[in-house]
């Protein structure tokens, strides 16, 4: 793109000067959008559709007023272009854009406020709303947003930032991990080196996150999805408070890697610094999955911060509704933060995908988490999996061949299962029920057998497979694995909000006692919940998700909201991996079982040929006695399944898994076995320490050999193999 920027760059040259400097300008080109270099200099374009005037405001400091403002005078499209000569990377920029100030009528054009390119790949500083500035207008005003401020704020608003896209990747290429043999970790970039205990040289960011790799490794994890690190803002509210968006979810750039989570040394480093974490990621053979947020943007309802879209274009980005007198004055709201973006729109399309594919081209990430994803799907009459939104990203040939998983619902919708062939989705329903039935909620065992099959129900047709479903237990959405395990009811006194926010439909039980205990057999029955939990996650067919920290059993203190709290609530405390080194070596040998047997990576259903290329494959349900299951006693919280595989090479096994989710003991009847097998315990959650699970090689043989008392409120896994 270069090449053609530059092929237009050099006609009907001219100079102009604007304020303090002097630039020799030429018409340049209306794609592609943004900041774009060449050898010459920079092609900037930006689209909008109803402004009557564009500038383009220069600057040499990120808190300095402009030292140039350039006049657009081309436009082509609705975009509006020019190319700047002699301009290198790092240069400061930022527009502003006269046009009809009618909030009724959904204009919101502002000329003194200054704007963040839509398509700026990075920006300097953090936006701060000092003295209301940021609000397009006069929040003195009686009319509210109908009034209009004439107050300029160029020197508090983060800069755009021109950057070099060159970077020495070194032969960088995807790892490109087959879904059934991927394990997604869910992690923080800030929050998983931010403490004391981490001691990487530059806590919080891309580069501290680097120096912790060898222990995802260790751990066994394929893909870690990153909260979001597009470019957000944090909310008003918040800062009066004293507390900050912490998860991110409030994007105000589609292109920038946030900026927070830099070393801070130069203008635009986040990018580069960004680059050499999926690079070293891509080492050590672990994906990159970024969690993003194009339901909604920063800037909020109509009193919210005029910064990029609502400035730029506010009838073009957002979905719009009013009153009869007010007909386009206020925001749709699928996504409940305020407004949402307007994805029947092409040019919102067109920026959505544009950003996606910079993400998978420029900065190498293996795929996208789309939060509140049924609001992409939404075209007249409600969500579709047919929409717009998803025809165009089927059809491109970068990013149809990323993974991409669906958060399935939103403020009024929930659409987990019906998102479009070769998208997965966050399986909400597994979640769900596996808590319920561990502890010991009635009439869970049926759904809780479909859901450890990987949901045929969901995902059964249609060219879809088990994993198509994300599972998970946790997330960072809600209780932490320890917190599940410790608290009945939620506690999030520390947001502020008297308690009021959060979910309260959380499926937990604390194991008698609330929060923190000192009693021994509640201490221990807690941490047998947890591997309870941890079996029915990675040995369930689907698309295993842990929430960084849970296999170190990290604790929010009951808080199931931790949005706002930047803190050691949130952050991942590197003393519990001493403190809990027993929960992780069983975390890390669970997550290493599920990569050893095929039998445990059926991409298909097992009523069908597996794709994993077995040679024989029969599963089998049982209840206690050997006999099909009782699935409709609600009382029944006992269930067998058994496994019997053979793999191209020969090898031969038998995996027979116990779920007892009773509080009694409960006597189980095992399959007889064909010479030379016989049944070797390999887990069984109720035993201490050093015996919950034993690796292979180490295993025991069970005696009796045709039943097994299994102990209330436990998971039991035993093997035979041809090669013991």
């Amino acid at each position: 793109m270069a090449a053609k920027t530059k092929s237009k760059a050099d006609n009907r040259v001219k100079d102009k000067v604007m304020d303090n400097k002097k630039s020799t300008l030429s018409t340049g080109w209306f794609y592609p959008l943004g900041a774009t270099i060449d050898r010459e200099g920079v092609n900037f374009a930006i689209y909008s559709k109803y402004a009557e005037e564009v500038s383009l405001l220069l600057f040499d400091s990120a808190d300095g007023s402009p030292v140039e403002t350039i006049r657009l005078e081309n436009r082509t499209k609705h975009i509006w272009h020019t190319f700047v000569h002699g301009m290198k990377a790092g240069q400061l920029y930022g527009y502003k854009i006269k046009g009809p100030y009618d909030p009724a009528n959904g204009f919101r054009f502002n000329e003194n406020k200054l704007l963040i390119d839509p398509y700026a790949k990075a920006v300097a500083g953090k936006l701060i709303n000092r003295d209301n500035l940021l609000l397009g207008y006069d929040p003195d005003s009686p009319d509210n947003d109908l009034s209009f401020d004439e107050r300029d704020n160029s020197t508090i608003v983060p800069k755009s930032v021109v950057i070099d896209d060159q970077f020495d990747w070194e032969g960088d290429e995807p790892p490109r991990i087959l879904l059934e043999r991927t394990i997604i970790y869910e992690a923080h970039v800030k929050g998983f080196t931010a403490h004391k205990s981490s001691k990487v040289k530059h806590p919080g960011t891309y580069l501290g996150f680097i120096e912790k790799i060898p222990y995802l490794k260790m751990l066994g994890i394929t893909a870690v999805e990153l909260l979001p690190v597009q470019e957000f803002h944090v909310d008003d509210f918040l800062v009066q408070k004293g507390l900050s968006n912490y998860w991110g979810y409030n994007t105000t750039n589609f292109f920038s890697p946030e900026w927070s989570y830099s070393t801070q040394s130069a203008p635009g480093c986040q990018v580069t610094e960004f680059k050499t974490l999926v690079k070293e990621l891509h080492k050590a053979g672990i994906e990159v999955i970024l969690d993003v947020v194009y339901n909604h943007t920063g800037e909020g309802n109509e009193c919210g911060p005029t910064v990029s879209f609502r400035g730029v274009d506010n009838q073009t980005y957002y979905a719009l509704a009013g009153t009869e007198n007010y007909p386009y004055r206020y925001y749709m709201n699928y996504s409940g933060c305020g407004n949402s973006i307007n994805v029947t729109n092409p040019q919102v399309i067109r920026l959505i995908a544009d950003s996606l594919r910079y993400w998978v081209e420029e900065m190498h990430v293996d795929g996208f988490r789309f939060d509140l994803a049924t609001v992409l799907g939404r075209q007249v009459g409600g969500f579709s999996p047919y929409s717009t939104f998803f025809d165009v990203l089927s059809q491109d040939p970068v990013l149809n061949r990323v993974k991409l998983i669906a958060e399935p619902w939103d403020m009024e919708t929930y659409q987990v299962g019906n998102f479009p062939v070769g998208w997965c989705e966050w399986n909400g329903r597994f979640r769900d029920t596996v808590r319920r039935f561990v502890k010991s909620d009635e009439g869970q065992m049926r759904e809780f057998a479909e859901r450890f099959m990987g949901s045929p129900d969901l995902y059964g047709e249609d060219g879809k497979t088990a994993y198509n479903s994300v599972n998970f237990i946790t997330c960072h959405d809600g209780f932490t694995l320890c917190d599940l395990v410790s608290y009945n009811n939620k506690h999030n006194e520390a947001n502020l909000e008297n308690n009021r926010d959060g979910s309260n439909e959380n499926y937990s039980w604390n194991c008698g006692e609330e929060g923190e205990s000192d009693n021994e057999e509640v201490r221990n029955l807690r941490r047998q919940q947890a591997r309870n939990f941890m079996c029915s996650l990675l040995l369930s067919l689907g698309t295993p998700m842990i929430l960084s920290g849970d296999e170190v059993l990290r604790t929010q203190k009951g808080n199931n909201n931790t949005y706002c709290q930047d803190n050691e609530q949130n952050w991942f405390n590197w003393d519990l991996i001493r403190e809990n080194a027993d929960f992780l070596k069983f975390t890390r040998e669970l997550i290493k079982m599920t990569s050893n047997y095929k039998a445990l990576q059926i991409s298909k259903y097992f009523k069908d040929q597996p794709v994993t290329h077995l040679e024989h494959l029969a599963v089998n349900w049982f209840g206690r006695e050997l006999d099909q299951p009782d699935w409709n006693d609600p009382e029944e919280r006992t269930v067998a399944l058994q496994i019997h595989a053979r793999e191209p090479q020969g090898f031969e096994y038998y995996i027979f898994i116990i779920f007892n989710a009773d509080f009694r003991t409960q006597t189980v009847e095992l399959s007889e076995l064909p010479s030379p097998f016989r049944w070797y315990r390999r887990i069984d959650t109720s035993l201490p320490p050093g015996e919950d699970f034993l690796v292979h090689g180490r295993e025991i043989e069970h005696v009796p050999a045709d039943y097994y008392m299994v102990n209330p409120r436990s998971t039991v896994l035993l093997m035979a193999y041809n090669n013991v």
